[in-house]
């Protein structure tokens, strides 16, 4: 079997096949899915890429065949993924809420696009509520919101990590520009780079009898009573709330006696820190702060920087989705929250220079 990355290697490439890349790197066995855009590629590049290193893929009827399935071969022993979008990802929440119920890791790779229903197929971040609380659940979720290439690359690997480490279901929150379009990036194998594999195991079928050799597997996601869920649920959120400040990332510049602070995540956070670099050239004191993770979100981190400055700028592709997590996160800060809402559309740095530059001087 050929081996997957040699040594760093570097390629222009679209950001599906960067996916399936680093799903081969994570050590990830097979894939489950079915067609949607603009997730499609993934699931096209990763069935030319498995026979040549082993691995499988199984194309289901629809997208809850494939979550179901993606928990079954977690269950045998696998570590098993699958990608969606859209409707798709809707469809999705019903066997996502039962990994989340049961503690399955597994890895689910959702590249936004517009809504609702079938709407556009090209790009938005809609799906950031949907894919951070969708389900009969609490979100008890590991979500990773890339805005490069680069880190399709590196948060998938750390996605399956995450996972298996912790056993929650994890997310790497992508979007239809990221998924369609081409850009450089660096793979590498990340267990030459001293990043250790979290290794999968078979949760269902081990050797020895069950109660005499070993401990039954007791995978359970329905309950009798109402007190017995609660304390299941009781114990998951101990144990989720206890991780969460290992999990959470995000990304910080210039919040210290800043006037604006931008605030943005995925890809209209690269315009937004491309704005914000601008406006400080210029000699206005703008920060930037991206929350990586959306769950667990960094809250403590974004109220320090709330503390910091004068004012909040929320950029997202959608109606608000960003700002109700920061809404939450900020509660009880009395710091001014402004916005520039675009759902289904695109935001270029030169737009959120211009909110900017308006809040800064009271200029239209």
């Amino acid at each position: 079997m050929a081996r997957i990355v040699d040594k760093e290697q570097r390629m222009f490439i679209t950001g599906n096949e960067v996916v399936a890349w680093g799903a081969l790197a994570a050590g990830a066995d097979i894939m489950y899915g079915y067609p949607i855009t603009p997730q499609n590629e993934l699931m096209h590049h990763w069935t030319r890429l498995a026979p040549l290193f082993g691995k499988a893929f199984l194309q289901t009827e629809d997208e809850l065949s494939a979550g179901f399935a993606t928990i079954g071969g977690v269950l045998a022993g696998k570590k098993a993924f699958s990608g969606t979008s859209g409707p798709g990802n809707v469809l999705m929440q019903e066997p996502i809420s039962m990994a989340e119920m049961m503690r399955i890791p597994a890895v689910w790779i959702i590249q936004q696009r517009g809504g609702p229903s079938t709407a556009t197929v090209i790009y938005s971040q809609q799906e950031t509520r949907l894919t951070c609380f969708g389900g009969n659940g609490e979100g008890l979720r590991i979500v990773y919101s890339t805005a490069s290439h680069q880190e399709l690359f590196d948060y998938t690997i750390k996605a399956f990590n995450a996972a298996w480490r912790y056993r929650f279901p994890a997310f790497v929150l992508g979007d239809g520009y990221q998924a369609k379009m081409r850009e450089a990036v660096t793979l590498y194998n990340p267990e030459e780079g001293g990043l250790e594999l979290v290794p999968s195991e078979a949760l269902v079928l081990k050797p020895g009898l069950p109660g005499r050799d070993r401990p039954p597997a007791h995978h359970r996601n329905t309950f009798n009573i109402e007190e017995e869920l609660l304390e299941v649920l009781e114990q998951h959120i101990g144990d989720y709330e206890g991780l969460a400040p290992q999990i959470a990332e995000w990304e910080e510049v210039g919040t210290e006696g800043s006037q604006v602070t931008l605030v943005a995540h995925g890809i209209v956070a690269r315009a937004a820190r491309e704005a914000r670099d601008a406006l400080a050239q210029q000699g206005f004191p703008v920060g930037y702060f991206r929350p990586i993770t959306l769950r667990p979100f960094p809250t403590a981190a974004l109220r320090q920087a709330a503390e910091k400055s004068s004012c909040l700028l929320v950029l997202e592709s959608a109606y608000g989705q960003l700002v109700s997590l920061v809404k939450e996160a900020l509660y009880g800060l009395a710091v001014p929250l402004c916005t520039l809402l675009r759902p289904g559309v695109g935001i270029t740095a030169e737009e959120v220079q211009e909110k900017a530059r308006t809040l800064l001087t009271g200029k239209e």
